[in-house]
């Protein structure tokens, strides 16, 4: 595994031991056609490390970040909306919800992940041994 953090790359921050945020990530991993994602969940010494570098909660697990080593961050909706645009495509057309102010969207946010564990979805397959390799513990 390449050293990290890689400043060429998108880091995001999930709920690893939630099922409805792994369903995502391996939607991420299937669409990532430009190879520009690593993952690590919020538990991991990775995440908690990039938590604590920005005094950030480092126990609220239900909050994703996008991080751009030496560049941003993103919260909640804003990850959501920047991940769809990086992944390109007709995904792009999901930033037209940046029309919404942002606590209107973050609300929105949430609401989904207050009521995620509710959500239908949620099967865990298992990575590739190429996708893996996009982990960080």
């Amino acid at each position: 595994m390449n050293k990290h953090p890689d400043s060429s790359k998108y880091y995001i921050f999930y709920d690893g031991a939630c099922s409805f945020c792994n369903y995502w990530i391996q939607w991420i991993l299937k669409n990532d056609r430009k190879d520009q994602f690593l993952f690590s969940p919020l538990q991991s010494a990775f995440a908690q490390k990039f938590l604590q570098e920005r005094n950030l909660p480092r126990q609220q697990l239900n909050t994703l970040y996008l991080w751009r080593p030496n560049s941003f961050y993103y919260v909640k909706s804003e990850a959501v909306l920047e991940i769809a645009k990086l992944l390109g495509g007709k995904y792009q057309l999901m930033t037209a919800f940046k029309l919404f102010p942002k606590f209107f969207s973050d609300w929105v946010y949430d609401r989904i992940a207050r009521n995620r564990s509710k959500l239908p979805g949620a099967q865990c397959p298992v990575p590739t041994a190429q996708q893996k390799e996009k982990f960080i513990e």
